[in-house]
């Protein structure tokens, strides 16, 4: 017999998160990570010495974008495969998440990648692919996505350009 009651309805946002694809997502961000810090701690760093002025400087910069992405990325991760095993429901993930910013990152801009190792050129490539994967399992587990979330509280909004006006005006 089925351990669920035939009016019990099945999560389908649960059992995403505790599927196969989560299991191969999940190892691919975590071993990414390592992977990342392995290179920044080692052939990066030697690389980075070697670089002039401009490209050392967006070396630094890219470096720690794609380590805050990474961050991020982690933390997600973390969180949902605390759903998978049982550790966590996905409404106190739900409410943890909101720590994590899996917002869009800035393009990544040609000129400036090209002036980077093809190491961490390539690092960054595959840390923005895989961060849009996760956004887009993000938006269907939680139903993030377009405009069939929540509303942006107008309130906020107009405190925001207040806030902006009056820093203007300051400086």
């Amino acid at each position: 017999m089925s351990e669920y009651a035939a009016s019990d309805p099945v999560s389908f946002t649960e059992k995403l998160a505790g599927s196969q694809a989560f299991t191969a997502l999940f190892r691919e961000g975590m071993g990414l990570v390592e992977e990342t810090a392995a290179y920044l701690d080692g052939p990066g760093r030697a690389e980075s010495k070697t670089l002039k002025r401009a490209a050392a400087l967006a070396y630094a910069t890219e470096s720690m974008r794609l380590t805050t992405r990474l961050m991020q990325l982690a933390s997600w991760l973390l969180l949902h495969r605390a759903v998978k095993e049982g550790e966590m429901s996905l409404a106190q993930v739900n409410a943890e998440k909101t720590k994590v910013k899996l917002g869009a990152s800035e393009p990544i801009n040609d000129d400036t990648i090209a002036m980077l190792p093809e190491a961490l050129a390539d690092l960054i490539r595959r840390t923005s692919k895989l961060l849009d994967q996760v956004r887009r399992l993000d938006a269907t587990i939680h139903g993030s996505a377009g405009d069939s979330g929540p509303k942006a509280n107008p309130v906020e909004r107009q405190l925001g350009l207040l806030k902006a006006a009056f820093e203007q005006r300051g400086a």
